[in-house]
């Protein structure tokens, strides 16, 4: 059976209210080590001034303020009353004392903390001023932007300390020709990163890039309705994507040779449409929004492209998605896994890195790197000279890979 208890209000005057406080850009993980301190106005016989509290926090690494007065001061304290209940279990009697909330910001010295002061003593930039209207008149959102931009300016200087800081000494210690070879070395592994899952023991082709792992069974079946159009494609179809220039060259000569079969023009139409809007995805610098892909693409396929293919930046207090130079070598692996599965386990690199637009020595280090065995071959052009491609096909067992560790020479200047 419950137990009950007896609650009693205990009725303080103003300036013995319980100060509740909340941090503003956390919580502490440790209240012991916090040293508060409440400071009151001297001007008792101002009956304005006379209630104005500043509250005080210091813990080992950061000093913090809050006041009941002020633009800086909760609003809710004007509208609700609070109170806060302290129990004695022994007497089950728990008294209510009238409660006070602060919010504690970050103070770092050499700020003023005066709201009272003068424009003369203090002169304030443009910036300044719309932050100080938007503290004060500003949306909620307008608010929440205005914090974030002020806690991502406090980390982005403290980081550029840390890493030029880092840099000097790590210049000073290894040299710069060490540092380029780090580097060089360094950008030679991250394009193992980037790759689809490898599978070395694969006893078939088929399993080396498994083609579930490209595309799962969910987002195949949700391609079914937007591969339409490539399913019913017709030649003036394909005249009209040559005239346009708004398809790869890959995508265009694998819709004139569709195969006649239903079940694999089906498959063959789902897998192209989707390689199309990856290929159009690595041209993508920034994506404001989920529909910057295409207003057709369906919602399984957009998180897929913006989760794998993109990564989140913060910038101009928003949260945008990027198309990085990482994502861009995974992009073009990701591409080249999925078109062995379409042109049974060989195909021109060459007309894949022109369609990328990734330079010939990056795209074939890639290749390289998925375990693909390089060749050339003389290929017929229209009205021109044949030229000479670079073939890739995926055979077992699996050739080894080693990281090229060559630099780009450039030219000094005496």
């Amino acid at each position: 059976m419950s137990s009950k208890c007896v609650w009693e209000y205990n009725r303080t005057g103003e300036e013995d209210k319980v100060a509740v406080v909340q941090f503003s850009n956390g919580t502490l993980r440790e209240n012991e080590n916090v040293n508060f301190k409440l400071y009151k106005n001297k001007d008792t016989k101002n009956p304005r001034k006379k209630h104005w509290r500043i509250l005080t926090a210091e813990t080992d690494r950061m000093s913090y303020v809050g006041n009941n007065f002020g633009t800086g001061s909760m609003k809710c304290n004007s509208l609700c009353k609070y109170f806060v209940g302290v129990l004695n279990k022994e007497t089950k009697m728990m008294e209510i004392h009238d409660a006070e909330l602060f919010n504690l910001q970050p103070y770092f010295p050499g700020e003023a903390f005066d709201e009272e002061m003068s424009s003369e003593k203090k002169e304030q930039s443009y910036r300044e001023k719309v932050d100080f209207l938007i503290e004060s008149f500003g949306t909620k959102k307008q608010k929440r932007a205005l914090n974030s931009r002020r806690m991502h300016d406090v980390v982005s200087g403290t980081i550029q300390n840390v890493v030029a800081k880092a840099a000097e000494h790590a210049i000073e210690k290894k040299g710069v020709t060490a540092l380029l070879d780090d580097v060089a070395q360094s950008e030679s592994q991250d394009i193992s990163v980037h790759l689809p899952v490898i599978n070395t023991d694969a006893e078939c082709r088929e399993e080396v890039y498994s083609f579930d792992e490209l595309i799962s069974p969910a987002e195949y079946a949700a391609l079914e309705t937007a591969s339409e159009t490539f399913r019913d494609i017709t030649s003036e179809d394909i005249q009209n994507m040559i005239e346009k220039k708004r398809y790869s060259c890959f995508v265009v000569e694998k819709l004139k040779s569709m195969p006649q079969g239903e079940k694999q023009r089906d498959h063959i139409a789902r897998c192209l449409w989707y390689l199309d809007n990856l290929i159009r995805l690595n041209f993508q610098k920034q994506i404001k929004s989920k529909f910057g892909l295409g207003e057709n693409i369906p919602h399984v396929i957009i998180m897929k492209l913006l989760k794998n293919f993109t990564v989140v930046n913060y910038s101009s207090g928003s949260v945008k998605n990027m198309v990085s130079t990482s994502m861009k070598v995974k992009i073009a692996a990701h591409v080249i896994a999925l078109v062995l599965h379409i042109e049974d386990f060989q195909t021109d690199l060459t007309v894949l890195q022109r369609d990328l637009k990734l330079t010939e020595t990056r795209f074939l280090e890639i290749a390289r790197a998925m375990r693909l065995k390089i060749t050339k071959a003389k290929v017929p052009v229209p009205d021109a000279e044949p030229e000479i491609h670079k073939i890739g096909s995926l055979s077992l067992p699996l050739p080894s890979y080693e990281p090229s560790t060559k630099l780009n020479k450039r030219k000094r200047m005496s």
